[in-house]
């Protein structure tokens, strides 16, 4: 998925838009939100290790969601990883 229709479908769905870049190999520890997320990784690549799920990385123009919640980590590829996310905090 490109980049704009992304951005433009989150906005459309109420959520707010940050983009956040990780170092190569970094690692976000496990742990949850309180909002659901929806990322597009745009650089890079990204392990994520989410609860109950099987382990997968997602690749430079790959989406996901993340569930409120959800106990999760997040690991950086060799180059990094750089994503877009979309979060939306219940009402």
């Amino acid at each position: 998925m490109d980049r704009s229709s992304f951005e433009t479908a989150l906005t459309g769905d109420g959520f707010k838009i940050v983009c956040v870049s990780m170092k190569p190999d970094a690692v976000n520890a496990s742990h949850v939100h309180d909002f659901e997320a929806r990322l597009l990784v745009v650089e890079g690549a990204m392990t994520i290790d989410r609860e109950g799920a099987p382990v997968r990385t997602y690749q430079a123009g790959e989406t996901f969601e993340m569930p409120l919640g959800c106990r999760h980590s997040e690991t950086a590829g060799p180059a990094g990883a750089t994503y877009v996310a979309g979060r939306r905090k219940p009402s």
